[in-house]
């Protein structure tokens, strides 16, 4: 008998540390689970923190949506806008909406000044007429101009503004000024802290000709470059447009 005990008890023992030991095991691989997925979701929200602050402070990806300014810009671009290149901005009044990003700002105060918009910059800015759209136009006048535009030539000060090299005019019609203010307009004076801005498509562009100025603080940044470039129509080698990506903006 007294040979059959370590036999009855060595089952129990093995038995006893397995019971000691497999928790233990659980809870170690329970641990690293939940601490691979706290660095994920640590990553994640500083990767959006980031994404957010680049977009607010730095720079903001665009798509053009429209053909206002051909040819210079082209429907299915994607633009680079630098969000200092007039210096550093301060969003304000902002709302929150269940979108991404979660909050939109409707204007901006420039805390920090690096240099002021110039005629010829391609700017991107919120639309006058609804806050909520995002406009690209050509920085034409700036405060104290006097622009002007007979028989679809831009007067600014009075002289001839040399533009044909980023213009285009598709419609060789000349439309009375009492009809539409397309082709002639003004003159008008800029005033101070707004700009005058047109289309590089001029007789398909809608722009300060009917909505009036831009104000310093809807302006979202400088345009600079072509990113990628998606045409989507055609062939299919033809739906991307190779030879406009890295394209400066000029």
């Amino acid at each position: 008998m007294s040979q059959e005990e370590p036999q009855s008890t060595e089952p129990s023992e093995t038995s006893l540390e397995e019971s000691t030991t497999a928790p233990s095991a659980k809870s170690a691989n329970t641990a690293s689970t939940k601490s691979i997925i706290r660095e994920y979701a640590e990553a994640l929200i500083i990767a959006i923190i980031l994404a957010l602050t680049i977009r607010v402070f730095v720079v903001q990806a665009f798509k053009i949506p429209s053909g206002s300014m051909i040819p210079t810009l082209l429907i299915g671009d994607h633009i680079l806008v630098s969000k200092l290149a007039y210096g550093f901005q301060l969003p304000k009044d902002c709302e929150f909406q269940l979108a991404f990003p979660p909050v939109t700002c409707f204007s901006s105060t420039m805390i920090m000044n690096f240099d002021s918009p110039e005629r010829g910059d391609v700017i991107v800015f919120r639309y006058p007429e609804d806050e909520n759209k995002d406009f690209i136009k050509r920085l034409i006048g700036t405060p104290g101009d006097v622009i002007e535009i007979r028989n679809k030539k831009v007067l600014i000060n009075g002289e001839v503004f040399v533009d044909k090299d980023f213009t285009q005019r598709v419609d060789p019609g000349i439309i009375d000024a009492r009809i539409s203010q397309r082709d002639n307009f003004g003159p008008i004076t800029v005033p101070a802290d707004s700009y005058f801005v047109m289309g590089d498509n001029r007789d398909q562009s809608l722009d300060s000709r009917f909505w009036g100025f831009v104000k310093m603080d809807k302006i979202k940044g400088r345009a600079f470059l072509v990113y990628w470039s998606w045409k989507g129509q055609g062939s299919w080698t033809d739906w991307i447009r190779w030879n406009r990506i890295g394209k400066s903006i000029e």
